[in-house]
């Protein structure tokens, strides 16, 4: 009879270690390792070598790769145009699509508005391992008190009873809700763990594939913001799309991080209502200010994905009581934030060190992009110098280190959604390569090589002038 040896499995990253350390050699993560032993595989599981004359000459199941036509691969419209344009035109038969989120967030709200018009076309089954049925039909009532076609509903918690349920059903969509309350009884660790979530995600993804099953897996998040359980979950799925929002406000934010079938960092929005989430049809609405400018803002163009959004950048720049003058950014990145007001002060001489400085994006979205660089250097000059932009005019634009403005891309898309709402001036970098269509959009463009010129029209006056 063979020995087994134990194996160590990092509970935060998955890593396997052959002897126990107390910190996690993949990770450096603390306290994570958990001895699990594994037993040997069964003997008609082993790879044996195949002697030379029994070798297959000729393949038997791989085919070319254009051998299935060009036939488009068919999608199922989930009933929210928002959710369908993340998931790259719907939802994949086969696929298997894992939403993450915050706690009391809206993804479970989310699933069930969406198996609900799912039902109307396809046979659904809803698992739910985290609340008992009563509660579901509790949110159900509540939400969808005139539905016209339900989805089935299986309340468990064991792995094998679900697959059961899968292999027996056979519907065209499943939500587990969630991976991490699933529980396989072969293995002892607790539901939740790593090898519980890895085995469990597997069993599913073997059986969609197999089923041609549309898979839908709620997963939780840790306190940092990331996707608990093992970084091969991740991988193994098709797509990842994660779920924000201020706990504060009322709209909610649906991104894909990953997706095999569609473009990543699309955006789709929603809002949080008593009778569940209903999509935002002009989310650019959410992300402007008042109608009156104040000193201090600027309107941008940002693009999540192929989706411009104008977007409200607010500066408050004041003078500072201490040694070191203090630099808080909401919604953009502290050191973009930094780099721009060093750029700011070394090319227009403004003693901007010397100044605490404030930045925010109204309505809480996180601006990533360099495309905002130009907007956020005039709102903390419109501070500085307590000036008002015009009415009516949006910034675009890269700020190097030089102090020279960089072309963007989408940039006639940006310009078209600025003119779509009303805007009548657009600052933007010199060389940009617009088009023809951009001439006839009733937008003054006016193009600059530097941040110097730029500020000057955007503002009317001479930033460096005292």
């Amino acid at each position: 009879m063979s020995r087994t040896a134990p194996a160590y499995v990092c509970q935060s990253c998955g890593g396997v270690s052959r002897q126990f350390f107390g910190r996690c050699p993949a990770c450096g993560s603390w306290n994570t390792l958990v001895e699990q032993t594994a037993g040997p595989a069964p003997d008609g599981r082993r790879r044996r070598a195949m002697p030379e004359a029994e070798a297959v000459s000729a393949p038997r199941r791989s085919q070319a790769i254009t051998a299935e036509g060009d036939a488009p691969l068919p999608r199922l419209a989930t009933g929210f145009a928002e959710l369908d344009r993340v998931l790259g035109g719907g939802l994949v038969p086969g696929s298997l699509v894992l939403v993450g989120g915050d706690p009391g967030i809206g993804k479970s709200t989310l699933l069930l508005q969406t198996a609900a018009a799912l039902a109307r076309q396809v046979s659904v089954l809803y698992v739910s391992a985290e609340e008992s049925a009563q509660q579901v039909r509790l949110r159900w009532r509540r939400l969808l008190p005139e539905a016209s076609a339900e989805p089935q509903l299986l309340a468990e918690t064991d792995l094998e009873e679900v697959l059961r349920e899968l292999e027996a059903l056979r519907p065209a969509v499943a939500i587990i809700d969630s991976i991490q309350a699933l529980h396989d009884a072969d293995l002892a660790s607790a539901p939740g763990s790593v090898a519980q979530v890895r085995e469990g995600a597997a069993a599913l993804q073997r059986l969609a594939k197999r089923l041609d099953i549309a898979l839908l897996l709620v997963g939780h998040v840790t306190k940092e913001g990331m996707l608990a359980g093992p970084k091969v979950l991740e991988h193994l799925v098709d797509a990842v799309l994660t779920f924000e929002g201020d706990r504060f406000a009322s709209h909610r934010l649906l991104r894909a991080a990953k997706n095999r079938f569609g473009a990543t960092h699309e955006l789709g929005v929603f809002e949080m209502r008593d009778r569940g989430l209903v999509e935002v049809s002009n989310p650019s609405e959410l992300f402007l200010g008042g109608a009156e400018p104040s000193p201090g803002s600027a309107v941008i163009v940002a693009c999540e994905g192929t989706r411009p959004l104008l977007v409200e950048l607010q500066a408050l720049v004041s003078t500072t009581s201490y040694a070191s003058p203090r630099r808080t950014a909401t919604g953009i990145g502290t050191n973009r934030l930094h780099q721009i007001l060093a750029v700011l002060e070394k090319h227009l001489s403004l003693p901007l060190s010397r100044f605490d400085c404030y930045l925010a994006v109204a309505g809480g979205l996180e601006v990533e992009e360099p495309a905002a660089d130009l907007g956020v250097a005039a709102a903390v000059v419109a501070s500085y110098r307590d000036l008002v932009l015009a009415a009516g005019t949006v910034l675009v634009g890269e700020l190097g280190l030089g102090g020279q403005l960089r072309p963007v891309g989408q940039l006639e898309l940006r310009l078209q959604e600025a003119a779509r709402l009303g805007f009548r001036r657009a600052v933007v970098p010199r060389g940009s390569g617009l088009g023809p269509a951009a001439a006839g959009l009733g937008l003054q463009i006016l193009e600059a090589g530097g941040v110097t010129e730029a500020l000057v029209a955007a503002l009317g006056v001479d930033p460096t002038a005292d």
